[in-house]
């Protein structure tokens, strides 16, 4: 059974960092593409970043550039997702995904996605 479960989240001052971790378990993970997605209250949710299984690359939005770093240890199993420099606007609910292969509808489509964990709450405050 594939399960994903994010952890890591929590509340932090602006400027500051936090570092979320995503346990993958059920299915071998370099064989996906993964992504993190937010959503934040009265928003739809939004593609942060991905590593590609099709081309290896990483992608981020714009909005997280140079701020979030995306990575991941296929030998734990986990993804993880360094933000620093947080901003008030990156409040929201973070989600790990999971497409076999892919991406095959745009990294940043969450239709595209198989698997989705239940998120983990990042509250920035000013």
């Amino acid at each position: 059974q594939v399960q994903l479960v994010e952890s890591g989240g929590g509340l932090v001052e602006a400027g500051k960092s936090l570092r979320l971790s995503c346990a993958a378990s059920g299915f071998t993970l370099d064989h996906y593409t993964i992504a993190w997605f937010r959503q934040a209250p009265g928003k739809e949710r939004e593609a942060v970043s991905c590593i590609s299984k099709r081309d290896g690359r990483i992608y981020y939005a714009d909005s997280v550039k140079g701020r979030f770093t995306m990575s991941r240890d296929n030998f734990k199993k986990t993804i993880y997702l360094q933000m620093n420099s947080l901003k008030r606007e990156d409040t929201a609910v973070y989600y790990c995904a999971a497409e076999v292969l892919g991406p095959t509808m745009g990294w940043d489509n969450s239709a595209g996605y198989d698997y989705w964990g239940r998120g983990t709450q990042v509250t920035v405050s000013s």
